[in-house]
């Protein structure tokens, strides 16, 4: 469910209210907005709570009841658009936000030309694909971190963010230092998905996760800017 707090609320009344949910077993995840506190309780109480009587509390508003199993991500718990910096590209915005790139980084030569083309052409992220698993292990792989490296180097030329997707946990510290934002697959983001939360803030999936800088993984946070992108 889905908890408004009045505009004025105080924070003593915002805490009672969480704690009240906590104390029969929901988890608490705050959005504070401009004029109004939501809360969003998710999880599976042990008791169950009226909503009418936590209406009753002093300094809520409304109570809503939620039956989408995405409630952290629609518009009931959180109605503003999320906007993400992406090293200086705002995603999420009024403006569209264009990523394109080779779906295999090949060579330098190649990205290059590709990142120019990607610049000319109104884009503001250069998308390229650093690791390409392959059914057949004789099969071209991709380039691995040199690629990554082609990448940082000729979007520092043109003046382009860089987007590359990873295919393991592992690879979070390393790719850190060339990309500005994480591409996650839909299936590793179920894989490996408490392991993103290292990277909160920095990814985009394609299911969406990206960086506040490339100096490494931001702290690990219970929500991730990026949730809310549709």
């Amino acid at each position: 469910m889905v908890i408004v707090m009045e505009q004025h609320a105080s924070e003593e009344q915002i805490q009672k209210v969480i704690e009240s949910l906590v104390e029969v077993g929901y988890d608490v995840h705050r959005s504070t907005g401009v004029s109004h506190t939501v809360l969003g309780a998710v999880g599976q109480p042990r008791q169950v709570v009226d909503p009418t009587a936590l209406e009753l509390i002093p300094g809520v508003r409304e109570v809503i009841k939620i039956s989408e199993p995405y409630k952290l991500v629609g518009r009931t718990f959180k109605p503003a658009d999320t906007t993400v910096d992406v090293a200086g590209v705002k995603v999420g915005g009024p403006e569209v936000i264009v990523m394109a790139g080779p779906c295999s980084v090949e060579s330098r030569d190649q990205v290059g030309r590709v990142a120019r083309s990607v610049h000319a052409s109104g884009a503001r992220v250069l998308r390229g694909g650093a690791f390409k698993p392959r059914t057949s292990p004789y099969a071209f792989q991709g380039h691995g971190e040199e690629a990554l490296r082609w990448m940082r180097e000729v979007s520092d030329e043109v003046g382009l963010a860089v987007i590359s997707e990873i295919m393991d946990p592992r690879q979070i510290e390393m790719m850190g230092r060339y990309v500005d934002c994480y591409q996650v697959g839909a299936r590793n983001m179920q894989n490996f998905s408490r392991s993103w939360a290292r990277c909160a803030g920095r990814c985009c999936s394609s299911a969406a996760c990206p960086p506040p800088s490339r100096s490494g993984c931001s702290p690990r946070s219970t929500s991730w800017p990026g949730a809310t992108l549709r």
